[in-house]
């Protein structure tokens, strides 16, 4: 637990790194009692003093720099509701498409094309919110549009044509 670093790598609060600094030498009492402060609960049973120290650690940089953003905190939340739901299942990550790309999908031998907006996606010139609104356009039923878009994977083959982003 050296080499502390603040946010982004950047400066370090003189007040933060000596409490980190502490936790080297705190005895176990002592770190469990801290750990009750912080987190408002009893320590895991399972946790000797290096996790308890790295625990801690973790908390006082998250209250002193910022913790996650909402988005990633989010994101989170959904692998653990994922992995909850399908124990040995293969968690996925949702790809993050930047503005300016552009999807490419072939269906029934016509080729179609979508740019990845800021805040949602344009598609023969008109923006629409989801992808899943373009899919339905084109195919004129109900689809998931990031898997329509090859974005997502799928237990079987899309009928009709190929994916690829580009």
């Amino acid at each position: 637990m050296t080499a502390h670093r603040g946010p982004e790598g950047g400066k370090v609060d003189p007040a933060v790194e000596a409490e980190l600094d502490r936790l080297l030498v705190m005895r176990m009492v002592d770190l469990r009692i801290r750990y009750r402060e912080l987190f408002r609960a009893k320590p895991p049973k399972a946790f000797g003093p290096d996790l308890l120290r790295r625990s801690i650690a973790h908390r006082i940089q998250e209250r002193a720099y910022g913790g996650l953003s909402r988005e990633n905190q989010r994101l989170l939340d959904q692998l653990v509701k994922a992995a909850q739901a399908k124990p040995n299942g293969r968690l996925e990550l949702p790809r993050r498409i930047k503005p300016g790309s552009e999807l490419v999908r072939t269906w029934n031998r016509r080729t179609f094309r979508v740019v990845v907006l800021e805040g949602g996606f344009a598609y023969e010139g008109r923006s629409y919110s989801s992808l899943s609104e373009i899919a339905s356009e084109i195919t004129g039923t109900k689809w998931n549009g990031p898997r329509f878009f090859g974005l997502r994977r799928s237990s079987d083959a899309v009928a009709g044509g190929s994916s690829h982003a580009g």
